[in-house]
Formats: structure tokens, C-alpha cells, sequence
């Protein structure tokens, strides 16, 4: 019996690496989503151009990510290897090349790949020269056959990026709150791509219900469902709960009875934030903004309106049950409700956040050069140390978007259990200073997910913890149209 599950145990451990998870999230974001982040800017057109041009155009192409290369003082270029970049204090990064076309009054008139900048590769990854070697030939390149990999090399120093614990995004909690004007609180962070917005649902002692997002603050319910569409009040009545009636239904309906049309509606949510333009103009701009800022997740199109509509209908109704019928509240430490966010999504964060200074810097030097008359060639306004510079200093100092500090660290070598724990680290972003005593306690939902022994005394207890050694972490982006096809090959209908 004690023979039978070593061999299994062994047999995972020769077919699977105990960082595999990070390994793939970072391939994952190297194949996919750096294109994808690319793609959500492909056509930079600046404000200033050419007085003989009439439309001008840069379209941003294909990425295509070499090897980890080294360029010699001579100028001559060549592979480099993870035990060269440690000893000569190099960072071991790849160049990220990208093709660029430029468009004059619709004519394309010159394509051309250029470098934009090199970025640090995972050890072990697909894209380091250490992938798929056996161990003869690691020992010969000077590596440890049993070095898992799964760091990076910057500056010679051995950083590890820590994967970082958050609430799940584009899910409802509803809260019970001690102090203020609302005994029920509702909570939704909706991200897409860069944004990630909170949005806010309370009930005043009135009975008005009031949502809140971005710089729309405490507007009634209904206004913001008029707003977007869905006008009638037997219509939110029905789409808010068509089997029982709420009286908080008709004392909304009612705060809002002067809201006769979806123009009016977004009149009234213009006013309610400073906007004093013409009734067309704040229309516009009220629009504009919900479209953008309003549940971006489920869409930012004029089509996606209504959708939008239903959905706040549902968490509305999802609020009165829990309020009024004790339906039990979320539980925000259920594993369910938390996404670990590894290597490949940290990095398409850092990416997000630096190619679009990146097109800004290529704005500002294409106008300079405009306005002075010098401009020859696309070419000359890409500077490719702009975006090594600030994805390399933002590894090595562990300091991220956002400002959180400490998500890459300098390895533990203290010994090999040292290494492995520090490989295998997750991080809550709640703040050690505080109790948060739920956060810190162990949960049903851990097991087989996370090691229940190893996290630090003091302040930090309960919110650094470490994955179990056999846990493995899923790559999330299903694409939609395949998980619908999934979803109605089980007998799920969109009716339903």
C-alpha cells in the first residue's frame, strides 16, 4: 500500500513540474494575450499631422516574441543562457518585435517590424532555452536538472513574481454592514480589459434603492435601468421578479414616476453629476459614460444596453431576497468566490499599463517632429528602451500598477524546501495591519488547494499562505462563443 501511492506520487512529479501552473499562465500570456492587449490598440491616430495629408493612420500588427538574445558590445548578436545572465549580472529577457504599418488618406505606404522593447522570460518557459532539455543536457548548459524553474533573471538576481489571492471579478456580494445609512450593502467590481470599476447597490430607510459607479454616485435604481433602456414600469416590475411583488418595487417605481422615456432618465443622471451643457449634449455624454463605465464586462456597445438593464434587474432582485427573505449572504472567503492571479496575468497588467505610455510616447514624438517639419519615417518615433525600461525596473523593484509593492521578490535560496515554498507563495492584498479575522482563518474550501501548515506568526498570519504541492491552477479566458456552445450542449437555453 505505501509502494502504491509513492509510485503515483512519483510518476505526477516526473510528467509535471511543482510550477507548472505559472509556467503555462505565463506561455498563455506570451501566445495570446499580449497580442490581445496589442489588439485593444491597434490604430493610433494622432491629433496633429502633415498639412498635404488629409487622414493618417498607424495600425499596430502581429507581435512575435523571439529567444532570450544578447547583444555584444561589437554589436554582434547571440542566444544567452540563464547561467551567463546570473554571472554577468544580465537580465535574461527576450526582444518583442511588432509589425507597424502606416496608412496616409487610406493608402497603406510603409509596413515594417520593429523592436519595442525586451521583456524578462520565465525559466523553464517555452520561450527560454531551457525548455524540453533532458537532464545531460541542463547540466551541460550548467543548470541543476532539479531546479523547477518558474523565476525570471534580472540583473543577475533570481525574482519571483507571487501569485496574488482577490475576490472574483463580475460577481455580486452582499454584505451586512454595521454603521451607516444602508443595513444591506451589494458589491460588484466589473472588469474588462484595464477597467476594473466597483460598482455599489444600498437601500435607504425609505425604501429607495441607490446605485453607485465611477463618478455616478447614489443615483435611484430605476432612473439608471430607464437610462438604459428599459422604460416600463410593468416591464422592471416583471424582469425584477415575476413570481413574488415587493413592495420595495412599487416605492422605487414610484420615486421615479416623473421619468417618462430613456431621454429623461438620462437627463436625470446627467444633472446628477455636474453636467450643464444642452439637453442633446448631456444626453450624449451620459450615454457615453454608461456605455463605458457601466458594467463594462457585459459589453461597452450601444447593443449591449438592455442586457445591461436585465442584469441590474437580477441583482436587484438577488438584493431584496437576501434583505428582506434572509437568504443566506456571500461568502467572500470561499474559494469559489476568490481568483488567484498568477505570473501571465500580473505581466499582462504591468504590459497594459506600458504599451499604452508606450503609444503616447509615439503620439507626443510624431507631433514634435510634425510641427517642426522633420518627419521622414514611423520608424524613428518608437523608442524600444521605454518599454525594457519600466517592465524591468517595475520586476526588480517588486513595485506594480496600482501600487502594490512586494508582488516580485528575490528568490530564497536558503535551501531547496526554501525555494519551492517561496515558488509555490500566495498573497492576499488585504493589509496585515488590520484584524480581517475571517480572511485569516482556515476554510473548508482550502483543502487539497492550499497547504494548511505553512504561513508566518504575527501580523501576516493567515494572508501569506502557500499552494499544496499538488495543486494545480486552471487558465481562465474561455472564449464566449465556446462556452456557450459548452453551455448548450448541456440543454442550457438563453431563455431558460
Amino acid at each position: 500500500m505505501v509502494k502504491g501511492y509513492k509510485e503515483i506520487i512519483g510518476n505526477y512529479f516526473s510528467k509535471h513540474s511543482i510550477v507548472e501552473s505559472n509556467i503555462k499562465s505565463f506561455d498563455n500570456f506570451m501566445e495570446r494575450r499580449m497580442q490581445e492587449i496589442v489588439d485593444e490598440a491597434n490604430e493610433v491616430i494622432p491629433t496633429i499631422i502633415p498639412s498635404e495629408v488629409q487622414d493618417f493612420k498607424i495600425k499596430l500588427g502581429k507581435v512575435k516574441v523571439e529567444k532570450p538574445q544578447l547583444v555584444e558590445a561589437d554589436g554582434s548578436k547571440r542566444d544567452v543562457y540563464p547561467m551567463e545572465a546570473r554571472l554577468r549580472k544580465l537580465t535574461y529577457s527576450a526582444p518583442v518585435n511588432l509589425s507597424v504599418s502606416t496608412y496616409i488618406d487610406g493608402v497603406e505606404r510603409e509596413t515594417f517590424t520593429v523592436t519595442i522593447g525586451k521583456i524578462p522570460v520565465m525559466l523553464k518557459s517555452k520561450y527560454c532555452h531551457l525548455h524540453g532539455l533532458d537532464k545531460d543536457k541542463l547540466i551541460e548548459a550548467y543548470e541543476d536538472p532539479n531546479d523547477p524553474g518558474g523565476y525570471f533573471i534580472l540583473n543577475g538576481n533570481e525574482r519571483v513574481l507571487i501569485v496574488v489571492e482577490d475576490l472574483a471579478s463580475n460577481k455580486l456580494f452582499i454584505d451586512k454592514t454595521k454603521t451607516g445609512p444602508s443595513k444591506y450593502t451589494a458589491r460588484l467590481y466589473s472588469e474588462r480589459g484595464s477597467y476594473r470599476i466597483p460598482h455599489l447597490i444600498e437601500q435607504m430607510k425609505d425604501g429607495v434603492i441607490y446605485f453607485s459607479f465611477t463618478r455616478f454616485k447614489r443615483l435611484p435604481v430605476v432612473a439608471v435601468i430607464k437610462a438604459l433602456g428599459l422604460v416600463k414600469d410593468q416591464d422592471i416590475s416583471e424582469a425584477i421578479s415575476k413570481n413574488k411583488t415587493y413592495d420595495d418595487i412599487f416605492i422605487n417605481l414610484y420615486e421615479c414616476i416623473d421619468l417618462k422615456n430613456q431621454e429623461d432618465a438620462l437627463e436625470f443622471i446627467a444633472k446628477r453629476i455636474g453636467i450643464t451643457q444642452s439637453r442633446e449634449e448631456k444626453i450624449e455624454r451620459a450615454l457615453e459614460m454608461v456605455d463605458k463605465y457601466l458594467f463594462p464586462h457585459l459589453g461597452v456597445n450601444s447593443e449591449d444596453r438592455i442586457k445591461k438593464a436585465y442584469s441590474l434587474c437580477k441583482y436587484i432582485k438577488r438584493f431584496l431576497i437576501v434583505s428582506k427573505e434572509g437568504l443566506k449572504l456571500s461568502d467572500k472567503d470561499h474559494y469559489m468566490d476568490k481568483r488567484l492571479k498568477l505570473s501571465g496575468d500580473l505581466l499582462a497588467d504591468l504590459f497594459r499599463v506600458n504599451m499604452r505610455t508606450l503609444i503616447q510616447d509615439m503620439l507626443y514624438n510624431f507631433q514634435r517632429l510634425v510641427k517642426r517639419g522633420k518627419f521622414q519615417s514611423v520608424r524613428i518615433i518608437i523608442r524600444d528602451q521605454l518599454l525594457t525600461s519600466r517592465i524591468k525596473s517595475a520586476m526588480a523593484t517588486g513595485v506594480w500598477v496600482g501600487g502594490r509593492k512586494g508582488i516580485s521578490q528575490n528568490i530564497d535560496r536558503t535551501n531547496f524546501n526554501a525555494t519551492t515554498s517561496h515558488l509555490q507563495r500566495v498573497v492576499s492584498l488585504l493589509s496585515t495591519t488590520q484584524e480581517n479575522f475571517d480572511a485569516r482563518a482556515l476554510h473548508s474550501t482550502h483543502w487539497g488547494r492550499l497547504g494548511p501548515i505553512e504561513t508566518p506568526e504575527g501580523t501576516p498570519i493567515g494572508l501569506r499562505k502557500n499552494l499544496a504541492m499538488l495543486g494545480s491552477i486552471s487558465q481562465e479566458d474561455v472564449p464566449e462563443e465556446k462556452l456557450k456552445k459548452i453551455l448548450e450542449g448541456l440543454g442550457l437555453n438563453q431563455d431558460g
